[in-house]
């Protein structure tokens, strides 16, 4: 999901950024939990000291893809993107709801997160380089390896991208889905009539309507868009991918104190499902031999210290939220209404790409 293609606005947004730096206090500052006056940083400006003052995370999402981030009725958040949110504040105040969640949509995620809105961004965003650099931000690792696809009425008789010629199809402007669906009707030489919506929820109810015959975006928004639709047995996914899409977490550029907290404790989710730590069996690990899972439980050593938060905060994300294993079954496999296998997304020793650093 992604999101990125205006030239223009991607120069205001590094202006943005530069003016925003997080050595400023403005830049380390984020509202409140019932949005009164900013908590200003204290030492170095790292937006980590301002979360940590403030008690509570500002985590970015999107709010309306199922099984990524997802609020029902009752206000209540799940999913992937949203565990990543709630494994940071369980790492960080040993809660898991220290979260304050803020929906953004496509073209206002990455001036949020560069003015200081919202701490982080867990929202389906596509790691790119322009992003990496011109737009400012810093990419933490991929929590979910993707592809963007195209779905169809089953009844359309669609089955390639070469059947759009002369036909709609409905994407979410402003995006990295908008910039590939174009390059690749241009290699294919298909003139088609692409139709523009900054809401996906617009993009998705204009589907729905048969105002497009195709509707694009990342395979996995595509599946768990289709189960909100009135019929979705009648929609399919064309057998294409249109381009890779890496998506994690990310934070604003320059500040590494803040960076390193949310990149270590994603890995973490990760390297606790290679240990074969779960929030069930985790009791049976502390206080064990190895000196690797000492040290990752923070029972021995300092690397939560040398961050600047507690020894324990895997310890702690794990207890409350569970290894990347848990969150994937949960939210997309076995037990969640898609039924997705890992694939990609299952660990390296499992022939997947989800590797983490060593936790020394």
């Amino acid at each position: 999901m992604k999101k990125w293609g205006f030239l223009g606005l991607a120069l205001a947004l590094s202006l943005a950024t530069a003016c925003a730096s997080p050595t400023t206090d403005d830049a380390a500052s984020g509202g409140d939990a019932d949005g009164g006056e900013e908590t200003t940083a204290t030492a170095g400006g790292s937006r980590l000291a301002a979360v940590l003052e403030r008690g509570q995370l500002v985590c970015g999402v999107d709010g309306g893809i199922p099984g990524f981030s997802f609020v029902d009725e009752s206000g209540v958040y799940s999913g992937l993107d949203v565990d990543v949110c709630r494994a940071v504040a369980a790492a960080l105040f040993d809660d898991p709801d220290a979260v304050e969640y803020r929906r953004l949509d496509s073209t206002e995620r990455f001036t949020a997160l560069a003015g200081g809105e919202v701490d982080m961004l867990s929202r389906n965003t596509t790691w790119t380089l322009s992003r990496d650099t011109q737009v400012g931000m810093e990419f933490g690792p991929t929590t979910f390896y993707d592809g963007q696809g195209m779905m169809v009425r089953e009844a359309s008789g669609i089955t390639s991208l070469e059947d759009f010629a002369g036909r709609a199809v409905c994407v979410e402007t402003g995006t990295t889905t908008e910039l590939n669906l174009t390059d690749q009707m241009r290699k294919l030489g298909v003139d088609f009539e692409p139709v523009v919506f900054q809401d996906a929820d617009a993009a998705y109810a204009a589907y729905d309507e048969g105002r497009c015959e195709g509707m694009t975006s990342d395979k996995s928004q595509l599946i768990a868009r289709r189960s909100t639709l009135p019929t979705p047995d009648e929609h399919v996914l064309l057998d294409v991918t249109m381009s890779k899409e890496p998506l994690g977490p990310l934070t604003v550029n320059n500040d590494s104190a803040w960076f390193d907290v949310v990149k270590w404790v994603t890995f973490g989710l990760i390297q606790a499902e290679e240990f074969g730590i779960t929030s069930e069996n985790i009791a049976e690990f502390q206080g064990g031999d190895d000196p690797n899972i000492a040290r990752f439980l923070g029972e021995e050593g300092t690397l939560g210290e040398d961050m600047g938060i507690s020894n324990d905060f895997m310890a702690r994300a794990i207890t409350h939220v569970g290894n990347y294993g848990e969150v994937f079954e949960r939210n997309l496999g076995a037990s969640s209404q898609f039924n997705l296998d890992r694939g990609q997304n299952a660990l390296w020793t499992e022939g997947g790409l989800l590797y983490a650093p060593p936790f020394r």
